[in-house]
Parts: structure tokens; sequence; C-alpha cells
């Protein structure tokens, strides 16, 4: 695959999928007519059903010779709701490729469509057990870490005054600063079910499955770009190149080289994104060979406040089991985590086959 510049079509935009059904049954579609060798394989959600009553599932596309040694692996939808922006850049690249130069021989594109199908299905970013799956990949042989400034921010997270709550959270925020504030919101904590950003108290549907995942391709034997695809943080219609790999690591190196100076980094201040506990990230981590990295691609939308506001409105209408107000929640969450702005939309795509493309050039060159 070459570098050209990419180019797209108001028919382009039709990659963003109207719900998980649509987005499901374009991949599928897609991967029947791609003129080269597609496996498939799927991992129900157990007894869960989709408002249409149809199941869920976390699929994978496998694009590529069975023995290719380098893969790009592509994930959508760890945090559900997020799986809109994912999901049309799996689609997209699909799409792309069924029109452009073959992948080649020594690389693979493993798509891995939703990994929390419930979510993806809900409008929501926690699965059916209120897990953040990106701060369940932990040892729960271990202690749960310990979020005191979530604990000491719970009561006004329930606050149904808005302006009493942002009152308390500006109080914390002068005292504590803004990174311990968004710690203390988003960094994970294991203590309250019902509450945002909880992190479980077990490996829940997606952690499971990326094991799988893993055993089933004989990841751990080949060499890895994986894209975690997400979107609601950062300025507006840009794309962030995150990398948590541990600073100086080779990962965190083969990150930089791949994908340039744009990549950021939690742990060095110069990211949207604060140091979380649980992430998926960690988990691959230890697949990683030098040669191989993970980073989160995040698309940013509305400021932060704007993000925490939908996220804990979500909360409040799935705790109180208001249909009215989960309906409206739902359709806010949509808005905030895949505007409905073409001009959003299009840098999503043109950042997403940028970004795919690095990374088949950095597994070929490393």
């Amino acid at each position: 695959m070459d570098n050209k510049p990419v180019t797209l079509t108001l028919q382009d935009l039709n990659a963003f999928p109207r719900s998980y059904n649509s987005a499901r049954g374009k991949l599928k579609l897609l991967s029947q007519d791609l003129g080269q060798k597609v496996e498939r394989q799927s991992y129900p959600l157990a007894d869960i059903t989709d408002i249409d009553t149809e199941s869920l599932a976390t699929d994978t596309l496998w694009i590529g010779s069975p023995t290719a040694e380098n893969v790009v692996v592509l994930i959508s939808a760890t945090h559900g709701v997020e799986g809109f922006v994912g999901a049309a850049i799996q689609i997209d690249y699909l799409q792309h490729l069924r029109q452009n130069t073959p992948l080649p021989s020594d690389t693979a594109i493993l798509i891995i469509f939703a990994l929390n199908p419930f979510a993806f299905a809900q409008y929501r970013r926690c699965d059916e057990m209120g897990i953040d799956l990106n701060r369940n990949f932990i040892d729960f042989s271990r202690p749960l870490p310990a979020n005191p400034g979530y604990v000491e921010l719970q009561q006004a997270i329930y606050c149904e005054d808005r302006l009493q709550r942002n009152a308390m959270f500006e109080q914390f925020q002068e005292r504590e600063g803004q990174v311990a504030f968004e710690i203390a919101i988003s960094g994970g904590q294991y203590t309250d079910q019902h509450g945002p950003f909880y992190g479980g108290q077990q490996p829940a549907h997606g952690h499971r499955v990326i094991n799988q995942v893993i055993e089933d391709y004989r990841l751990s034997h080949r060499h890895l770009a994986v894209i975690d695809i997400h979107s609601g943080l950062g300025p507006y219609s840009h794309g962030e190149l995150i990398n948590d790999h541990p600073l100086n690591s080779p990962g965190f190196h083969v990150a930089k080289r791949w994908y340039g100076p744009s990549v950021t980094a939690p742990e060095s201040g110069d990211s949207s994104s604060v140091k979380k506990a649980g992430l998926l990230d960690y988990h691959w981590h230890e697949l990683m060979a030098e040669r191989g990295s993970f980073i989160t691609l995040e698309f940013g939308s509305y400021r932060t406040q704007a993000m925490f506001e939908v996220i804990l409105e979500n909360h409040r209408s799935w705790k109180l089991a208001d249909p009215e107000a989960i309906n409206a929640s739902a359709i806010a969450m949509h808005e905030h985590f895949c505007p409905r702005d073409n001009y959003w939309r299009e840098l999503i795509l043109i950042k997403g086959r940028q970004v795919i493309q690095q990374a088949i050039s950095g597994l070929k060159n490393e």
C-alpha cells in the first residue's frame, strides 16, 4: 500500500452507520466482496439482546494471508457509543481496500468490531454490567485500584442541580488542579457500579473476547500494530495519536517512529488524556516485541466538560430507569461522540486512512 494523499467524496460519508445493526450488516456485506481471503468469527454476548431483539456479538474479520507475519488490528466500540466512529473507519477502510492496491503479502488486517456490543447498541459507554471496558484490564487477583478523588466527588456526580454540581466540581479543581480533577472523574473507579468509569469486579465480555482473539489468531507470535479507535475527547475534529506505552520503552519509541512527532503521551503531559487505570492498552503491551505498538486514535468533538455532562446524565437516566430520560440521553451521547457535521466526519475518515497506512508502512519497514 502506498502513501497517496487521501481524497474523499460525499458517498464515503455513508460509512458512518445509523446503528450497531447497520454497521454490522455493512461490514458483513463488504467482507463478502473484497476479492481476497477473509476469515470471520463471532463472539456472542450471552443472554443479552438489543432494542431490536437481535443477538449482540463482537465480530472479527481477518483479511489477508493466514500466515501473515505483520498484523494491523483495528478495534471499534471499546467505549460502545464511540463505535459509530470506529465502525465508520473500519467500513471506510474495507471500501477503500476493495477499490485499491491489495495488502502486502506479509500483512493482514484484523478488524475487531464492537468490542462492547451492548453499549454500542444502547448508545452507552459502559456494558450491560455498568463496566467501562477501558478500565477493566487489571489483575483482579490483586486489590482493586483506589480512587479517593472519585469517592470525594461521588455526591456531586449524582447531584441533579447542574449549577450546584459544577460548583462542587470547581471547588475540587481549585484545590487539587485540573489534572487531579480529571483523574478523579475519569481515571477509573472500582466501587460504584452505577457511576461513570467503573472498572468492574471481574473481566467483562470485551476483556474475555480480547483474550480469545489473541489465542485464536496466534497474535503473540506476530508483529502487531494495534489501533483502538475512540472519540469525544480533545479539540474538535482532531485525531490524536495517544501512546500509553511506558516512557522510553521499545513500544513507545516504535509508535514515535511509525506515526511521527504528533504522537502524544499522558505520562509526558502532552496528551488530552490523563493517566488511567485498567486500559486495554496495557493488556496488549505484554504481547509487543520491539517491532510492535499500540496506539489510541482519539477524535475530539466538544469540550471535556460537555463530555462529562453527557456521560453523567446517561448514568443518572439509566440508574433511574426513566425511558424518556434514557432516550434523550442516547441522542446527546450520539451527538457528542459522533457529531453529524459532515466536515467533522470527513476529517475523521481521512485521518483513519492515514493512520492505517502509517501502521502498514511501519510494520513493513521496522
